[in-house]
């Protein structure tokens, strides 16, 4: 199912959504880094989730007919992701976290550039300990897919990966039953059960700034049960699958590598 040509038109315009709650110290960075993107037709959906510090301040200082703005309460970081995928107008859409950036100013041509022949495409992330200094801790190598990925413990890094309208409309939306595994169980539900075509593309694509939604042992063991159970429902494994075992083990290191450099 990988890297097979697409008919499809051209994909012109490219929609971003950044859901956020209380992000002051880190939204202006990921705005800043989405203005400066070359691609010349591109949204930023800023779905706001009722903050209570700076953070909608600073939204309404970069909103302009490029960069929309939507703030109510929400139900989590999938419900606003959700809104997102009702409200865009893109050709294609993908998600940026509200303390990620892009890595330099031609990523979304590149998806673009990708998304000529895929339904989907991801990159590679830079895990960063800030966005002042941008230094890099480690890497995170997308590497491209094949159909069966799923069932050997890999995804994509979520904030690379982006789809052209008619994949996401067959997907539909994230489960929020899924919790933190939301955005496993939609790629993978996108990937192995939707595209018809899909497409790596080599190098950083997202500074992702170290820590965030998914850190701590618990919340990487209950994602890691909550993943399983997306396999089950949708790819039909055995209560207990390979995968259990070999996707949480790569993730607890991940983890504990970057607790360790936060600490130094």
């Amino acid at each position: 199912m990988a890297d097979q040509p697409n008919a499809a038109p051209s994909v012109k315009k490219i929609s971003v959504v950044t859901a956020c709650h209380n992000s002051e110290a880190t939204l202006a960075c990921t705005i800043k880094s989405f203005r400066a993107q070359t691609h010349p037709r591109k949204e930023l959906l800023i779905i706001d989730g009722g903050s209570t510090d700076r953070t909608l301040d600073i939204a309404k200082k970069f909103a302009d007919q490029d960069v929309r703005i939507v703030s109510e309460r929400d139900k989590g970081i999938y419900d606003a992701m959700n809104k997102g995928l009702r409200l865009y107008t893109g050709d294609a859409i993908g998600f940026l976290n509200s303390d990620d950036t892009f890595h330099d100013a031609e990523a979304l041509a590149r998806v673009a550039a990708g998304l000529e022949t895929a339904e989907a495409v991801h990159g590679d992330v830079a895990i960063v300990k800030d966005h002042q200094t941008k230094r890099v801790i480690r890497s995170w190598r997308g590497e491209p897919f094949k159909s069966g990925r799923f069932r050997q413990g890999w995804m994509p890094p979520h904030p690379t990966f982006y789809m052209r309208r008619s994949l996401g409309d067959r997907t539909g939306e994230f489960d929020l039953s899924y919790s933190s595994a939301a955005d496993y169980d939609y790629m993978l539900r996108a990937l192995e059960l939707h595209a018809k075509s899909t497409a790596y593309i080599p190098g950083p694509m997202v500074d992702f700034l170290a820590g965030g939604q998914s850190s701590g042992l618990r919340r990487v063991v209950l994602a890691n049960f909550a993943c399983l159970r997306s396999r089950r429902k949708h790819l039909g494994v055995p209560i207990l699958d390979w995968a259990f075992f070999l996707k949480p083990g790569l993730k607890i290191l991940f983890q504990n590598h970057i607790w360790a450099v936060r600490k130094s």
